[in-house]
């Protein structure tokens, strides 16, 4: 007995605002990973709207930069697994 899911029904206004919202969201970890953005470094609302504004332009620049030198940004990941085969490919 197999498990099939059920095709869901495509609904354009509803696949617009799924691609906005994934679009949305799709540097958050990258903005994570660059500046470490989870925790703020300091206190107090202008000291932290200044980190924020300065992590902003760095990530604006990084992405530019792969932009302009046609590099992917680095959003795959490998597993373990596939890491230890690749290691032994080698």
């Amino acid at each position: 007995m197999s498990m099939q899911s059920r095709p869901w029904p495509q609904v354009p206004e509803l696949t617009a605002q799924v691609a906005r919202a994934v679009a949305a969201r799709g540097p958050y970890p990258q903005a994570v990973a660059v500046t470490g953005m989870r925790r703020a470094r300091y206190l107090g609302l202008q000291k932290t709207h200044l980190e924020h504004v300065f992590s902003a332009v760095a990530l604006n620049l990084i992405r530019l930069d792969a932009w302009w030198n046609g590099h992917p940004l680095d959003r795959t990941r490998v597993s373990h697994l596939a890491r230890l085969d690749l290691s032994l490919a080698a």
